[in-house]
């Protein structure tokens, strides 16, 4: 089904932040498959975990116990300051858990239509209980009636949260992404995610924080969330976990991490022993390594070496970034400059129609880093005003 405008490129290997095409082209990947492969392609200690595991056993089901699951459970809520773990398969699905916490802590309040309060210009998924808390009107055509249950709000305006909370008794939580990734890496005020959390306790709401793109040392923390010092109710993460296995998972804490109970959710594969395997890796490798405050210093040279080629150009609105989590706009729509990159042999991304976004694996070189801000100029000095 025709469900992707897919670039004419087909690639067939890749080593750190490079991809090989069909005829052994070189590419430079400043996209990490839209933030999966923090660590890079082929990275050899995530190759030895999925062959070795692929030798041992791949998948028993929930119905057992999975060693794996539980270690991976343990490193990540010490890494996060969570208590409890549920594994999926994405982040839609991490969402979906989150979705049906709210509700059921909702219920447990006596409230009969649980609310989330959601913003605007926020991806969660595309299953129907996630684009329905999604904040693009384009991500909703064609699959109404959507799912009740959500009020949007625009994002970094806690004021428009206040209100909404003062006007319905039925608000069980406030679901937000730490920065806003499909809607244009859209950082909010430093301060704003405390005002949330103070908020959400004086109204004893839940906070969700997707972390599923920012997650995994993105934006220069594990999570985002730590920037702020705060701690949410419920957080959900994939994309990064499994550096390209799937897998997603939705951390909880407190009264939200007591709610689940035998068949009241599930996944078949959620959490088997491949992907915990290679996801026990990923973060073995990130702390190992320092990857966490790679994505800070590497984030910033990125961003200067940009900025100092095109700080003045007339079509630059403004450059911003969260570690390596960077986005570059522009003062007119630029859906061109995907192909146009790719002809530079150079992988970007084009979000919210004008914003150059760009998401490298957190062991980019600097080499690498000046190759990437030299094709940046290039695309934006040959962009003719509209």
């Amino acid at each position: 089904m025709p469900t992707y405008a897919r670039l004419p490129v087909s690639f067939t290997r890749g080593q750190g932040a490079w991809l090989w095409d069909q005829n052994n082209v070189r590419y430079l990947d400043a996209l990490s498959g839209i933030a999966v492969c923090n660590l890079g392609h082929a990275h050899p200690a995530i190759h030895q975990a999925i062959a070795e595991q692929s030798r041992l056993l791949l998948h028993t089901s929930n119905l057992y116990e999975i060693t794996l699951q539980s270690e991976l459970a343990n490193q990540l809520t010490q890494l996060s300051g969570m208590s409890n773990a549920f594994f999926c398969n994405s982040g839609a699905e991490a969402n979906e858990a989150a979705i049906k916490l709210a509700r059921l802590y909702g219920h447990s309040q006596g409230i009969a239509q649980p609310t989330i309060i959601v913003m605007n210009n926020s991806f969660h998924g595309r299953t129907l209980a996630t684009l329905s808390a999604t904040g693009n009107p384009k991500v909703h055509q064609g699959f109404t009636p959507l799912v009740d249950g959500f009020i949007h709000v625009p994002f970094n305006d806690l004021s428009a949260i206040e209100k909404v909370v003062a006007d319905n008794p039925d608000i069980v939580a406030v679901m937000a992404e730490p920065i806003q990734g499909e809607g244009g890496v859209n950082i909010p005020a430093p301060n704003y995610l405390n005002k949330v959390r103070q908020l959400c306790d004086q109204h004893k709401l839940l906070l969700i924080l997707d972390e599923i793109q920012t997650g995994i040392g993105r934006t220069g923390r594990f999570l985002a969330y730590q920037h702020n010092d705060i701690l949410p109710d419920i957080c959900t993460l994939a994309k990064a976990l499994g550096n390209g296995v799937p897998i997603g998972a939705c951390l909880a804490t407190g009264t939200a991490a007591q709610l689940l109970t035998a068949g009241k959710h599930g996944s078949t594969f959620g959490g088997n022993l491949l992907a915990c395997r290679a996801a026990l890796s990923v973060l073995d490798v990130i702390q190992k390594d320092n990857l966490i405050q790679a994505a800070e210093t590497q984030g910033n040279k990125i961003v200067d070496e940009i900025s100092k080629r095109l700080n003045h150009h007339p079509l630059v609105a403004e450059i911003r970034h969260q570690g390596m989590m960077i986005a570059i706009e522009l003062t007119q729509p630029c859906p061109a400059l995907t192909q146009e990159a790719l002809d530079q042999k150079v992988l970007i991304n084009i979000t919210a129609e004008k914003i150059i976004r760009l998401l490298p694996p957190l062991i980019i070189s600097d080499e690498q880093i000046t190759i990437l801000a030299d094709t940046i100029q290039v695309l934006v000095e040959n962009t003719r005003p509209l």
